[in-house]
């Protein structure tokens, strides 16, 4: 038995005559392979490595289907960069955070975030733009609809030190949103276009597109005054940015969903108006709250329908029928804002049966201190509404207060 000395290894392995050649080969194989690509070579050694120069983050739900192709288009499109792409997951039930881990085993430049418990696109973005370490974060969607061969041309922009946000543009040079939109799609997006730029003064041909770049700094500064909600992250950037971003747009074509569905539904119109509404009083309206008072003037309509309801029936006296129609219209609100304003948290089965206990007695809470409040100012000035009004604002706040800190635990 003969014994040979691997020089990489620095330890004795025996090996039999017969063995030597292929050992010999083997090694000398591994010796003349060629150099690793500049943007792989992190991935094999072992040494620390800086953090990718750009991080691209998909915010996704029931996409499983469509991210293996986007990440070999990626990869494709950035061939020499250091990059990597961060899956931000609305635990979606098609497994598509599965699907990510799975590339991620093959390649660490995939990463994900899945979340539980709460949901939202502007939400996943900022999340995901926040946990990345580059120096720039990219936002796109999975859904194949933005071109990532613009992603070079985006990065070369932010390269040169005089631009700070690039926005991929459906209404700039030869841009178009055709392929992608129905005809009353295209149309709302132009005229919420045409409102946003108007209201908010914001200088983007196209504020409503879901794909653009920026230095990550910028998004770290700007984090605690974005919201979670709704859509149009790209909106509340510029428009919290105030204008003194250096933003540069680049054309290109809005294409067509290659795998699932549309998550665009009526909710966006409600989600855009309501962040018009906060970014003109400069944040100092809650969306939520908005939200949460909308739904409870829509409880006022369902309170005095059971109560009218009741006494047409001559269904007990009117203290008890009150009683009732009280705890409906806080069920009915419950369910509303568990569906709408707190839709990023929503609670289903078990909590969703205890949030519904919790809220009925949070309200009634809140419905004493509005009867309270309103007798004091009404025996202080005895004007009526302005007694009714201060009773209503003061449990309203207690209600909305309370319960974003006991049901749905809001940060």
């Amino acid at each position: 038995m003969e014994q040979i000395q691997p020089v990489a290894l620095g330890i004795w392995i025996p090996f039999s005559a017969s063995f030597r050649a292929m050992a010999t080969v083997t090694l000398t194989r591994h010796i003349d392979a060629p150099p690793l690509a500049p943007e792989l070579a992190r991935e094999t050694s072992g040494a620390p490595a800086p953090a990718p120069e750009l991080t691209i983050i998909l915010p996704t739900f029931n996409e499983r289907a469509n991210l293996p192709v986007i990440v070999e288009r990626v990869g494709r499109s950035l061939a020499g960069v250091d990059w990597e792409i961060l899956v931000v997951d609305d635990n979606s039930p098609d497994g598509t955070a599965a699907a990510a881990r799975t590339l991620g085993a093959h390649d660490r430049r995939i990463r994900c975030i899945r979340r539980i418990g709460r949901r939202g696109l502007a939400g996943a973005c900022i999340e995901g733009m926040l946990a990345s370490p580059a120096r720039y974060v990219a936002v796109m969607d999975a859904d194949l609809q933005h071109d990532e061969a613009l992603l070079m041309a985006m990065l070369e922009k932010l390269r040169d030190g005089a631009t700070d946000l690039v926005v991929a543009s459906r209404y700039v040079g030869d841009g178009a949103a055709q392929g992608g939109f129905s005809a009353g799609r295209a149309r709302a997006s132009q005229w919420s276009t045409a409102l946003a730029r108007r209201l908010l003064k914001v200088e983007l041909t196209d504020p409503m597109s879901g794909f653009f770049m920026i230095r990550r700094e910028l998004v770290d500064a700007m984090a605690q005054r974005l919201s979670t909600q709704g859509f149009k992250i790209l909106l509340d950037i510029a428009a919290t940015g105030h204008g003194q971003l250096r933003v540069a747009e680049l054309p290109f074509t809005f294409g067509a969903r290659l795998h699932g569905e549309s998550k665009l539904d009526a909710r966006v119109a409600l989600d855009f108006g309501l962040l018009l509404l906060a970014k003109l009083s400069d944040d100092a309206i809650s969306l939520r709250f908005v939200m949460f008072c909308l739904v409870g003037l829509t409880g006022v309509a369902v309170h005095m329908a059971a109560l009218y309801a009741q006494h047409a029936f001559a269904i007990g006296d009117f203290g008890i029928q009150q009683g009732v129609a009280t705890c409906v219209a806080i069920a009915w609100n419950f369910v509303f804002n568990n569906a709408f304003t707190y839709r990023d948290q929503r609670l289903t089965g078990w909590h969703f049966v205890k949030g519904l206990i919790e809220f009925e007695l949070i309200c009634s809470v809140g419905a004493i201190s509005n009867v309270g409040i309103a007798s004091l100012l009404y025996g202080q000035d005895s004007i009526w509404w302005i007694a009714g009004l201060g009773g209503a604002i003061m449990g309203a706040v207690w209600n909305y207060a309370v319960s974003a800190a006991v049901v749905w635990r809001a940060q």
